[in-house]
């Protein structure tokens, strides 16, 4: 009888986890596309999350991971996920839950975040008005909104959010197997600490924006482009010299945007300066660091950090 009841049982378990695909179609491809990390590479990215918080939260802070795709899904994903949970066990700047759900988004469930992090999301498309009214209230009264790579590949449907974010994905000349240069358009800003004043080589997929949907330097301050300098980079484009930003924060209403277009990559979540430069980041979106946001077109000129004419 026991064998019975435990064969009925595991088949009501595995009826469930099908109704539940078959009623939404992405826990199917996420159980597809993502794998567990093995210990060396949880080892890996703790190893690279900074040792503290470069702020004291002014109170306790949660933030709200989301995580879901209707498009592309980087495998990405699980390491991100994995990295800012072991930013918020190491450093105590915040705590953290994760969601791949459009229910989150209400106002009585968002009362309880300071932060939305959108990790990787593709072709974001909120259910209802009511969801979007919640996630662009939630950011402009107040509170922060952080994204890592494709959470600018979004709201093809939700013109406003896609305008918070700053930029719209528009392919990515410079492919994920290649290493490029970058440069920081602000070497002295608090959110390009963990550079040291430096420009660098990095070997990520780097999104270049649609220019009618882009908000640009009127009304976001970059942080770190590509470094057109270097031929390897410049010669993937030929309509002329331009800016590609791919570090970037603003003020949106009352509230704080943080954009990072590194994190398409699996390992670089176990690179120490883009884990802190993540992490200052999210601090800032949260409100615990303060960092100068005005626009980069009325912030005066900056000198900028080139990268090494080679890689190291």
């Amino acid at each position: 009888m026991k064998k019975l009841f435990s064969f009925a049982l595991a088949l009501c378990l595995v009826s469930n986890v099908v109704s539940a695909q078959e009623a939404d179609p992405w826990q199917k491809k996420k159980a597809d596309s993502f794998r567990p990390l093995t210990d060396a590479q949880k080892s890996a990215i703790e190893t690279a999350v900074p040792a503290q918080a470069v702020a004291a939260p002014k109170k306790e802070r949660r933030v709200l991971l989301f995580y879901r795709c209707e498009g592309f899904i980087h495998g990405s994903i699980p390491y991100a996920n994995y990295a800012v949970e072991a930013m918020a066990k190491k450093t105590k700047a915040f705590s953290v839950d994760l969601a791949d759900t459009y229910d989150v988004f209400t106002p009585e469930n968002l009362a309880k975040y300071d932060l939305i992090l959108l990790n990787n999301t593709t072709h974001m498309q909120f259910q209802t008005p009511a969801q979007q009214d919640a996630f662009l209230d939630f950011i402009m009264n107040g509170k922060g909104l952080a994204g890592f790579h494709a959470a600018s590949d979004n709201f093809g449907r939700h013109p406003d959010c896609r305008a918070v974010v700053g930029g719209e994905f528009a392919g990515h000349p410079w492919n994920a197997g290649g290493t490029w240069a970058f440069k920081l358009n602000d070497p002295e800003h608090v959110l390009n600490k963990s550079f040291d004043g430096k420009g660098f080589w990095h070997t990520d997929e780097i999104y270049q924006y649609n220019p009618e949907t882009y908000v640009g330097t009127k009304n976001l301050r970059i942080l770190v482009s590509l470094d057109m300098n270097q031929e390897a980079v410049s010669k993937l484009i030929n309509d002329g010299p331009r800016e590609v930003p791919v570090s970037w924060l603003r003020s949106a209403g009352k509230g704080r945007v943080f954009y990072t277009n590194f994190g398409h990559r699996e390992d670089t979540f176990s690179k120490p300066m883009i884990l802190k430069h993540m992490l200052d980041g999210l601090q800032y979106a949260i409100g615990d660091l303060e960092a100068d946001s005005t626009p980069t077109d009325q912030a005066g000129q900056k000198p900028t950090a080139l990268a090494p004419d080679q890689t190291k």
